[in-house]
């Protein structure tokens, strides 16, 4: 790992009637639109999208680091999140960030520890510790269950 501080550079250059591309450095570019319920066309992703994408891809990437750390096993996880977008004291912001988190066990894995690492990983996720709205996790575990011979 670098030494902090970290710095990541996004550019863009607009014009009245195009999409928006993001740009940085080494990775490909992603074009952006305003979203249907603030009057755009839709069908790409938006600021509102891409910030519910970044609760999700963080909350999966600090789950998987500290699964690892824990040497917990698991098969696999999927998140998924719904940000609510409100008007507290008349200033758009969100205001919550509900994520739904699945892991799937193996047999010999524990459920308590799997819920623990679920946990923790809302508690350090980058992304929402960065952010005002509040957290809500729910969770769900599955093992796998073992096929008869």
């Amino acid at each position: 790992m670098h030494p902090f501080p970290h710095h990541y550079v996004v550019s863009s250059t607009a014009t009245p009637d195009e999409n928006i591309v993001l740009t940085s450095d080494g990775i490909p570019s992603l074009t952006t639109v305003t979203p249907p319920e603030f009057g755009g066309p839709g069908g790409r992703w938006s600021p509102e999208t891409l910030l519910v994408g970044a609760v999700v891809d963080c909350f999966l990437i600090t789950f998987r680091g500290i699964a690892r750390a824990s040497r917990m096993p698991w098969m696999s996880a999927s998140v998924t999140c719904k940000g609510t977008l409100d008007r507290p004291n008349h200033a758009t912001q969100f205001t919550r960030f509900d994520l739904t988190a699945t892991v799937v066990l193996p047999p010999e894995a524990s459920e308590e520890q799997a819920r623990r690492v679920l946990r923790r990983a809302e508690e350090t996720c980058l992304i929402t510790r960065s952010l005002k709205a509040e957290t809500h996790l729910h969770i769900a575990v599955e093992v796998e269950q073992v096929q008869p011979a």
